[in-house]
């Protein structure tokens, strides 16, 4: 087979290679010089060289032989430096890498053209688009969405041979800069200078000539480069670029590494995933013989739910690089455990085993105990009365009982309706003060504690007459709700159940403002359409809440909707910032909710979806949250909680068919 790569970076060689060995005719186009390369160092992972070793030996053999190896990060924070050891890390000067490649590449016959300006790959058999983040095939050929993500960036090398992986932050008058810096050859270290854009602009930067932006990072820094100098290589400040692409291939045409996606810098897979991209299109070739539709077909299926995987791993690190800000009030332990554990590929499981001792210390901090003390693991932790930082939301009194006696420490009962025609369904309960009671008892006995909602249904009710916010029905067949009138009524009814839950023996209640229920109804403009004083979107809800805290002396939960996941509906912005006034209001906790204010919402479904959210309300508002979404394990809760994402964590049911 006859195949044309356009692009000599990792993945269009790496691939020459591999369809050389296989007896492809392969000739490659690259625009630039041989050794014309920009950025420094790439990092390898152990999976990947098990991946190289065993596509190409004599590669792998080189690139290993050249190799920088490290086992620490280093984190250099509020004039501390944590270092965690168990980490395993291996780094190569890019132009070495690409000099190796188009060595063995040549070796094996492939037809290497460099200087050679093509818009796309020349007619072949196969044609191979592996021109990187800015594809121009990739922009003329194929519906790709590419958005900015993460801060403004600037790749510097430098001559500081460090011996860790080294995360460096510097608060500043204009707002915290942070470095990501590791060695990668035996005088050189890769040296990132990130920010968040707005940073960046009060800083100057935008302004700053190359030579001044070098300087203004040296003095910044000056203190962690220890005398050195940063190297320049048309280290410009950019926006890192996500590509996401919804098919990989058209006709002959198929995209390779960056070209069809990229990944973050911050977890430090680009190379990774690119390799690997040619591997596996090598394969499927290989498997599929002279059925190139079926080939590229297996390479796209192979290989999408991978790069999925980590675009979501790199997006949840580039976002936590974003708020680094809002945890420059951490201890620098917790700052460090959160640092490490912000892609969610590292857990509190994982670094014990990678690195005991560092555990040990976030664990013994947690429990307030010295450094050196052995203390349980953060979700035994008490709260607010609770015996440990486990929740779970249940249907009745045998359900909580059974959560209890499994150990956790807060079981939310079904919830409870503050007037009739507030019922959820025909069988949610209105409050009953000897039922309550008893209920409380037996949770109590069973070792843990209840907890109590208090809701009004609005538009999602089932028994009439439907009163909300606005006569705005929930969904397109859903009958159409009253505007509510009797404002004052309501609010009573909410104050008055809870002053009589007060004498029961519960030990939290929390106000329903979630899942489009009435008051959650206020706060969205999707379904606040008043003209009132009460339009306002905090209005109604925080006359509730205020009436609730008057009436109830004990800790108070609000479950929130902090997004509504819909199109000009609330954003976590305005989630945070109401969640900012429940805690100058008095609440002692707030449990995070997204979606269903509408049913056309578009969630974003996946194991702990709602824990970045909680992060941001956490950290942002200055309140303790309570966090749900799918958290199955206790080494999940152990890292949400002591990463200081969340305080509580609702754990799913185990059981089959529950729900989670």
């Amino acid at each position: 087979m006859e195949v044309s790569i356009a692009g000599a970076g990792p993945a269009g060689l790496y691939l020459a290679i591999l369809l050389r060995k296989a007896g492809h005719d392969v000739v490659v186009h690259e625009r630039n010089a041989p050794d014309a390369t920009f950025g420094w160092g790439v990092v390898f992972s152990e999976e990947t060289m098990g991946a190289l070793r065993d596509a190409d030996p004599r590669t792998h053999l080189e690139i290993t032989d050249s190799f920088a190896r490290w086992s620490t990060i280093d984190i250099r924070y509020r004039g501390e430096v944590l270092r965690s050891t168990g980490h395993s890390f291996t780094a190569i000067s890019r132009r070495h890498l690409l000099g190796i490649l188009q060595r063995r590449a040549a070796e094996l016959g492939a037809d290497l053209r460099f200087h050679s300006e093509v818009d796309e790959p020349p007619e072949a058999d196969l044609r191979v688009a592996a021109d990187g983040a800015n594809s121009r095939v990739r922009s003329a050929r194929f519906k790709a969405k590419v958005v900015p993500q993460g801060g403004k960036y600037v790749w510097f090398g430098t001559d500081l041979v460090l011996d860790s992986f080294t995360f460096a932050f510097r608060p500043t008058e204009f707002g915290l800069f942070q470095a990501h810096a590791y060695p990668f050859d035996e005088h050189t270290s890769t040296w990132i200078v990130e920010c968040a854009e707005p940073v960046w602009r009060r800083a100057g930067l935008a302004e700053m000539s190359e030579e001044d932006s070098i300087a203004f990072c040296e003095r910044l820094f000056a203190d962690d480069l220890a005398g050195h100098r940063l190297r320049s290589n048309r280290s410009l400040w950019l926006d890192f670029p996500l590509v996401r692409c919804p098919s990989w291939h058209r006709g002959n045409l198929v995209l390779l590494g960056d070209a069809a996606h990229t990944a973050h810098f911050s977890i430090g897979s680009g190379t990774k995933l690119a390799m690997e991209d040619s591997i596996a299109l090598a394969a499927a070739l290989d498997r599929h013989g002279t059925d190139l539709a079926a080939a590229l077909t297996d390479y796209e299926l192979e290989r999408q739910p991978v790069v999925d995987r980590f675009q979501q791993a790199a997006g949840d690190s580039a976002a936590y690089f974003g708020r680094t800000g809002h945890y420059t009030g951490f201890e620098p332990v917790q700052f460090a455990f959160n640092l490490l554990t912000r892609s969610g590929r590292i857990t509190h499981g994982t670094l014990a085993q990678r690195d005991p001792a560092l555990v040990r210390s976030v664990d013994a901090w947690f429990a307030g105990r010295g450094p050196d003390a052995v203390a349980p693991p953060p979700l035994f932790a008490p709260l607010l009365g609770l015996p440990n930082r486990l929740a779970a939301e249940v249907s009745d009194v045998d359900s909580a009982v059974a959560r209890a006696e499994a150990g956790i420490g807060l079981v939310l009962g079904e919830p409870v309706a503050v007037t009739p025609e507030g019922r959820l369904t025909p069988d949610t309960p209105l409050f009953e003060e000897a039922a309550w009671r008893a209920y409380a008892e037996k949770v109590r006995e069973a070792g843990a504690r209840l907890g109590l909602r208090l809701t009004h249904a609005g538009a999602r009710g089932t028994q009439g007459p439907l009163v909300a916010a606005s006569p705005v029905p929930y969904g397109p067949f859903a009958p159409v709700p009253t505007e509510l009138t009797d404002l004052d009524g309501v609010l009573r009814a909410f104050a008055d159940t809870a002053a009589r839950a007060a004498g029961t023996g519960i030990d939290l209640l929390e106000l329903d403002i979630a899942d489009g229920h009435l008051l959650a109804g206020f706060r969205s403009p999707l379904t606040n359409r008043r003209s009132d004083e009460w339009a306002k979107p905090h209005a109604f809800p925080l006359a509730v809440f205020d009436a609730v805290r008057a009436a109830w002396p004990g800790t108070l939960s609000a479950r929130l909707t902090v997004t509504d996941w819909s199109p000009k509906g609330a954003t976590i912005e305005d989630g945070t910032a109401f969640a900012r006034l429940l805690r100058e209001h008095g609440v002692d906790l707030v449990h995070i909710r997204a979606g269903h204010t509408r049913p056309d919402f578009h969630p974003e479904y996946r194991r702990g979806y709602l824990t970045t959210l909680s992060d941001r309300v956490r950290n942002g508002a200055g309140v303790r949250t309570m966090v749900g979404g799918y958290l199955t394990t206790l080494d999940e809760v152990n890292t949400v909680v002591a990463a200081g994402r969340a305080d509580l964590c609702l754990l799913a049911d185990p059981r089959p068919g529950a729900k989670p």
